[in-house]
């Protein structure tokens, strides 16, 4: 076997890992960010290349994508930090884990039952501007 298909079935065989600076690049996370989603246990410890630098995977990637979801959701950073614990600590834990996104999810729905109440005022009031529904 030549070095080339030696290094070519290597690759092939080696997960895709990316530097801090290409996660970076495809999440719009900062730098800062993802160190302190590190720091503060959101995320686990990054693998580390022989010089030290993180090495994020795959797995890292989408785990990041679905804490971008919890964001959006507007849950805590605290109960992003808890949940991701819950997920370190195994499948014992599935119970917990489910009870924090249903909590979420009602929270959710209660904040879009909210802002459809908010966007049929502003509707009705865009309506009566544009002479659409009757003046009040």
């Amino acid at each position: 076997m030549s070095l080339t298909q030696t290094q070519t079935q290597t690759q092939m065989q080696t997960p895709p890992r990316y530097t801090i600076s290409e996660v970076e690049a495809r999440t719009g996370l900062s730098q800062h960010t993802l160190r302190w989603y590190e720091r503060i246990g959101l995320m686990r410890q990054v693998d580390r290349s022989h010089s030290g630098q993180r090495r994020f995977s795959d797995g890292d990637l989408q785990w990041l994508a679905f804490v971008g979801k919890l964001r959006t959701t507007g849950m805590s950073v605290a109960d992003m930090v808890r949940y991701a614990e819950l997920v370190r600590e195994g499948e014992h834990t599935v119970d917990q884990r489910r009870e924090l996104l249903e909590r979420t999810r009602n929270e959710v729905r209660a904040r879009i039952s909210e802002l459809n109440d908010a966007l049929a005022v502003l509707d009705f009031k865009i309506d009566l501007y544009t002479g659409k529904a009757a003046r009040q």
